[in-house]
């Protein structure tokens, strides 16, 4: 079978975001969803790609949406989506930047990025604090929808702590990557730490390009149908 072409892949992956998006609205009908965390249970499960895909469908939707790099020690966003900030979150914490300076535009319409300084002293201990959660309060006031990209749940402590502040959070989780209780630990520490786990995100990364989609898991274990062909 002839290999499809770049554009064609994108498509493919922007209805899985799409998809994806759908169904974590559908999953909050009750108590709609502004701030989420997508965290993992281990390393390169995929959870900064979909934080991506997931943003650039909310944008794309109509909605103003922001994505926070909360992964201090692996800072990934930035060089994917090609953005320089000058400013970040420790900038704005310690009022050595207004926020307004640190958000930074992308080149998908609706979209905003904050990014994270390298090598920030005591992550955890910052996003503990009582001006982190001003903070987030204040980004959910400003933008339709927050996405925080946080590490590892398994890795470090810092998941968890966002997640206790935020409306809710969801485990990406990549096919034939993770054993399943890795993925249990890090659901069992997140529900410890308070977070309303919504779901878990099946990253099927690996697969045929035309059949790249995210499944998605309610809390209760069933699934929600992702249809790769999904338009909307």
């Amino acid at each position: 079978m002839a290999r499809k072409t770049r554009g064609a892949d994108a498509l493919v992956v922007q209805n899985a975001a799409k998809t994806l998006l759908a169904n974590i609205r559908f999953a909050s009908v009750d108590d709609p969803i502004k701030s989420i965390v997508l965290t993992s249970s281990v390393p390169n499960e995929g959870k900064s790609t979909v934080a991506i895909n997931l943003a650039q469908a909310m944008a794309t939707s109509g909605k103003r949406v922001l994505l926070v790099e909360c992964d201090m020690r692996r800072r990934t966003l930035a060089d994917v989506i090609n953005v320089r900030a000058r400013n970040g979150i420790y900038a704005v914490l310690s009022e050595q930047a207004t926020l307004d300076e640190a958000i930074m535009t992308t080149s998908t319409k609706g979209m905003f990025f904050l990014d994270s300084e390298p090598h920030i002293p005591n992550p955890a201990d910052i996003l503990a604090s009582k001006r982190f959660r001003r903070l987030i309060k204040l980004l959910e006031q400003e933008f339709d929808y927050v996405i925080f990209d946080t590490p590892p749940v398994g890795t470090f402590v810092d998941a968890a702590v966002i997640s206790s502040l935020v409306d809710a959070t969801a485990l990406v989780v990549r096919e034939n990557f993770t054993r399943r209780e890795e993925v249990q630990a890090a659901y069992e520490q997140l529900k410890k730490a308070d977070a309303n786990v919504i779901g878990v995100i099946m990253n099927f990364c690996e697969t045929e390009t035309s059949e790249y989609y995210y499944a998605y898991y309610t809390k209760d274990g069933k699934r929600v149908k992702a249809d790769k062909h999904h338009h909307n």
